[in-house]
């Protein structure tokens, strides 16, 4: 084995951020880890921030971001973990301050680790990541939480990571979706993954924001916080749920009591990067049953290391859809 490994290291010079790929030393291992090889990662919106310098994110440069992992133990310090096992770990400090997926190593605590399920592979597994699971958590609250699911549920930010991955867990579940986009070439994207219906964001927001609007949507998904989860809450019916789990639109929220206290709706925060490890095991055992929607390479995006420059400033100017994927390897 190669006492060395290749990663996506962020560098900060003179007040700049610059990337590259480095070849860096492995890590020694520690007590109560494990060193992973890893032979995927995903591209998230906290890991484009990261990349471009955001100390929100990560304080201290040289970086390697990342928060997704799919891969193989190479050594491990607990006895519960196997050299050899296939193993997922989303969320935590990885690629926050602990060197991320961007890397084909990663060292981390043995406590941050889902084995992979045995009937889904380490492509399926990665093609969700921390998207798919925020996704599947704002899904369980919405199905576990709301009284009826008569009127279609609301997707927002639905052509991005956990919006996309939104829509088609709730289709899968046989319940309408209404998604709202800003992309207008986005139609056949959206309906292929199940929408009944698509919103235009324009059209979505071209009215005056109303305390209390008609009751369109049974329950929402939101993933972009702002203007557009302050029209949702006052257009879910009575007993709603609506999750919010993003601020990419704006982290003011503009609303009133009357939705919470005339039709009894609870907004829901979706934090699964902190998710206690045995929620993550109970969604990703889910994601791989019962909640299993296909693995569609439509709306992958596969690429190298050396090609993540670019989809990081994609993705930050709000031009990615779909999920893109960091192959590590031949």
């Amino acid at each position: 084995m190669s006492d060395t490994y290749n990663a996506f290291v962020v560098d900060e010079i003179e007040d700049q951020f610059q990337s590259s790929i480095k070849s860096l030393p492995l890590p020694e291992l520690q007590d109560g880890c494990v060193l992973i090889d890893v032979l995927y990662s995903s591209l998230n919106y906290k890991d484009a921030l990261s990349a471009s310098g955001n100390k929100g994110i990560t304080k201290s440069y040289p970086f390697t971001p990342g928060i997704d992992a799919v891969g193989r133990i190479r050594q491990s310090k607990d006895n519960n973990l196997k050299d050899g096992d296939e193993v997922i770990v989303t969320g935590y400090d990885l690629g926050m301050n602990t060197n991320g997926g961007f890397g084909e190593i990663i060292h981390v605590p043995s406590s941050w680790v889902v084995p992979l399920p045995n009937n889904l592979s380490m492509e399926e597994a990665i093609s969700f990541g921390t998207a798919g699971i925020t996704a599947a958590a704002s899904v369980d609250a919405v199905i576990s939480k709301t009284d009826t699911l008569e009127l279609p549920v609301v997707v927002s930010g639905a052509t991005g990571g956990v919006g996309s991955i939104a829509v088609g867990l709730l289709s899968k579940l046989s319940i309408d979706v209404t998604a709202i986009t800003g992309k207008e070439d986005s139609g056949k994207f959206l309906k292929d993954l199940g929408a009944k219906n698509i919103i235009l964001r324009d059209n979505f927001c071209s009215e005056k924001i109303r305390p209390l609007d008609k009751t369109k949507f049974s329950a929402g998904v939101d993933t972009v916080g702002g203007e557009i989860l302050s029209r949702i809450i006052s257009q879910v019916d009575r007993h709603g749920v609506i999750t919010c789990c993003g601020n990419v639109n704006s982290i003011k929220l503009e609303t009133t009591v009357f939705p919470f206290i005339l039709r009894g709706i609870a907004l829901q925060g979706i934090d699964s990067a902190e998710s206690p490890i045995s929620y993550k095991k109970y969604l990703w055992d889910k994601i791989a049953s019962d909640w299993q929607i296909g693995y569609s390479k439509s709306s992958i995006k596969i690429i190298k290391l050396n090609q993540l420059a670019p989809e990081i400033d994609k993705i930050l100017n709000g031009d990615q859809q779909g999920r893109v994927v960091v192959k590590h390897g031949e």
